[in-house]
């Protein structure tokens, strides 16, 4: 009798770990479409950010040489929050700031410059990480 007991347990264990088997094979094809998928929202939420932030960029760009002052200080700290939150796009953002000081060619004298040159300034002082910069 307690042959068949141990025999019995034994088929009732084997049986057991083949239905887990199974469900976790299940339940891994099921979940496998929804990981793909939620993959692919992640992926598409990226890109539309990343779209937004050229966008940005793009017309920050176009806005440096407004004649307006509000609207050229709003490009410039548009462009510093572009360098902060993408570190892949910091270097194009100060690289274009460069130039843009270096295209102005102004030569100021004793007078203070302009205030927003003297944003961009404070922004590329940070970049250098020099102690007196305001950003």
């Amino acid at each position: 009798m307690s042959g068949w007991v141990a025999f019995s347990e034994i088929i009732r264990n084997v049986a057991l770990t083949v239905a887990a088997i199974v469900g976790a094979i299940l339940a891994w094809r099921q979940l496998s479409p929804a990981a793909l998928q939620a993959r692919s929202a992640n992926l598409q939420a990226d890109l539309a950010r990343r779209a937004h932030v050229t966008e940005l960029f793009n017309r920050a760009v176009g806005q440096l040489r407004d004649p307006n002052l509000e609207v050229r200080l709003a490009a410039i700290y548009v462009l510093r929050e572009v360098a902060r939150d993408f570190p892949d796009l910091s270097n194009p953002v100060f690289e274009l700031l460069q130039a843009y000081l270096r295209a102005g060619n102004i030569d100021y004298g004793d007078d203070e410059p302009p205030i927003d040159i003297r944003e961009i300034m404070n922004i590329l002082r940070g970049r250098l990480g020099e102690p007196d910069a305001q950003i």
